[in-house]
């Protein structure tokens, strides 16, 4: 459920925050999985903007995520779900059974106290991790690693999952989020159950200075600068006939950017179509 606030200011009256009844009380972040987090603002090593409308923000510690799911074999218990103010979506502090103890994007469901673990063995519960091709076909996934080894890097957003619809020759097809199918390699490692945090979606800020608590600074309309400063810029009053492009004279909404030395032949159908 999300959470809507009884406006004791005017900002108040259009807030929406996301619920998270999900989170552990009292969970505090595990000190050895956390590191410094260096800000650029968006600048690059000469001092200029290259990200427009980075800047300020509070101050975050990062948590390391184990993205690869690489201990096999070795059980994991779910010490608390935590608030990751780095991403969308919640995280689980996992204590195994040699000691160890590390963090994994926390899927819907998931609770204190339940066990999860990396194997091939043929355990499906949510939040347990496993090669493609051991899976079941229509499983929920999320945590997707596109090369075997590599760590998950696809479906990692809050209340997002893939779902595994064929095997054959080596590949497994995927339905994505977006809509896209594609195929990719089966020995790559995936996560079951879909990414917590769902209500992520419907979340309204309510103000400007809670976005410039999160580090985004204002963004100017094209059409309110001079035609020095934009395209769309410049005219007498309103007006509406132009293409829309960047601050740099690039097509948008609808143009393709994709590499054209990007090969298309693991995607078999395109999420636009």
């Amino acid at each position: 459920m999300t959470k809507k606030f009884r406006p004791q200011t005017p900002s108040q009256r259009e807030l929406v925050l996301e619920s998270h009844a999900q989170l552990t009380k009292g969970a505090t972040p595990e000190k050895s999985l956390l590191v410094s987090k260096q800000r650029t603002n968006g600048r690059n090593h000469h001092g200029r903007v290259t990200c427009r409308h980075l800047g300020g923000g509070h101050k975050r510690f990062y948590r390391v995520i184990d993205f690869a799911r690489d201990k096999e074999e070795i059980p994991a218990k779910v010490a608390s779900i935590q608030y990751d103010p780095n991403r969308t979506a919640h995280i689980a502090l996992l204590h195994y059974a040699d000691g160890e103890k590390r963090y994994i994007l926390a899927p819907e469901g998931l609770k204190v106290g339940d066990q999860v673990q990396t194997s091939d063995k043929e355990i499906y519960d949510i939040g347990c991790c496993m090669r493609m091709k051991h899976m079941p076909l229509g499983s929920v996934i999320h945590n997707i690693e596109m090369k075997p080894g590599k760590g998950g890097q696809l479906v990692r957003s809050a209340g997002l999952s893939a779902q595994l619809m064929a095997k054959s020759g080596g590949y497994v097809t995927l339905k994505m989020p977006s809509g896209e199918v594609r195929l990719i390699n089966e020995n790559c490692r995936a996560t079951f159950g879909a990414v917590s945090n769902a209500e992520r979606i419907l979340r309204v800020e309510g103000k400007a200075g809670r976005r410039r608590w999160m580090g985004v600074r204002p963004t100017v309309r094209g059409t309110a600068m001079n035609p020095v400063d934009h395209p769309h810029g410049g005219g007498e009053g309103k007006h509406n006939g132009y293409l829309p492009q960047t601050p740099w004279s690039m097509y948008t909404k609808g143009y393709r950017t994709r590499s054209k030395r990007k090969t298309l032949k693991w995607i078999i159908k395109d999420r636009r179509k």
